[in-house]
């Protein structure tokens, strides 16, 4: 059975920073390319940063220079460093993984709430 347990998230002022955690379990993490997305409400889910089996990373270009997506291959996990935070960036984030099968899941979500 396929886990993606997000943690991290909460209410911070704007400015602040967060990091965000996703431990997967039931996939072969190393050939799985990760990523976080956000939905906020009444918006459509976007995505927020992506990297691949092998490190590479892609970034929304609202959130390029202030967010930093990295894997631990040896811990399964895959967290997003999010500095400067901006009101803007207030959505439920989600991790997903895409297995080397072309199977794709997601987690349940974590909040994150940025004040003005």
């Amino acid at each position: 059975q396929v886990q993606l347990v997000e943690s991290g998230g909460g209410l911070v002022q704007g400015g602040g920073s967060l990091r965000l955690s996703c431990a997967a379990s039931g996939i072969i993490f190393r050939f799985a390319a990760m990523g976080w997305y956000r939905q906020a409400p009444g918006k459509p889910r976007e995505s927020v940063a992506l990297i691949t089996s092998t490190g590479t990373t892609n970034y929304a270009d609202s959130v390029k220079g202030r967010f930093t997506i990295s894997r631990d291959n040896a811990k399964n996990t895959v967290n997003l460093q999010m500095n400067s935070l901006k009101p803007e960036d207030t959505a439920r984030y989600y991790c997903s993984a895409r297995t080397y099968t072309a199977d794709n899941f997601w987690g349940q979500g974590t909040q994150v709430t940025v004040s003005s």
